[in-house]
């Protein structure tokens, strides 16, 4: 159950945020303070960035839905999340406002937008890698069973 839970919970997370691209959600005021995405906008304008991150969000999670019925497509969409979820964690340190303070002179306390916003993805690129290594073991016990497969119709 857990398992499915998180297989699938990244799924709808990845599809919806991806959808909400297409209508308002904004991801510009992160980008743009990145160090290593802000350059996209010479080259697209903010529209443009947002369908196609939004795009590249719904893609993934439709590749992360296949599972094990097609482990290398899921794991190809899992390779993705990751990817997207380091550029998204690597925001922590780039934006401002993510830090509002810190306790006890050293803790941080995170601003609910974008801190706490972010912050998520540690957990996401977690379920994000376990079904990249679910994936690719499924990946490897299909081609292990055709290999045995096969040698028992040499044989």
């Amino acid at each position: 159950m857990g398992s499915f839970v998180s297989r699938y919970g990244l799924v709808a997370v990845l599809a919806l945020f991806g959808g909400g691209k297409y209508v308002k959600m904004d991801s510009r005021v992160l980008i743009e303070q990145s160090p290593l995405l802000s350059w996209i906008y010479d080259f697209l304008s903010p529209q443009a960035v947002a369908y196609a991150l939004g795009t590249t969000e719904i893609v993934t999670a439709i590749l992360i839905a296949c599972g094990l019925r097609l482990p290398r497509v899921s794991a190809a969409g899992s390779a993705i999340a990751v990817a997207l979820f380091v550029c998204t964690l690597s925001f922590l340190f780039s934006t401002k406002g993510v830090v509002v303070t810190f306790a006890a002179g050293f803790f941080p306390v995170f601003s609910a937008q974008p801190g706490q916003f972010l912050l998520k993805d540690i957990v996401l690129i977690g379920v994000a890698l376990w079904t990249l290594g679910q994936s690719l073991h499924a990946a490897g016990d299909a081609v292990r069973a055709r290999v045995v497969e096969e040698a028992q119709h040499a044989a």
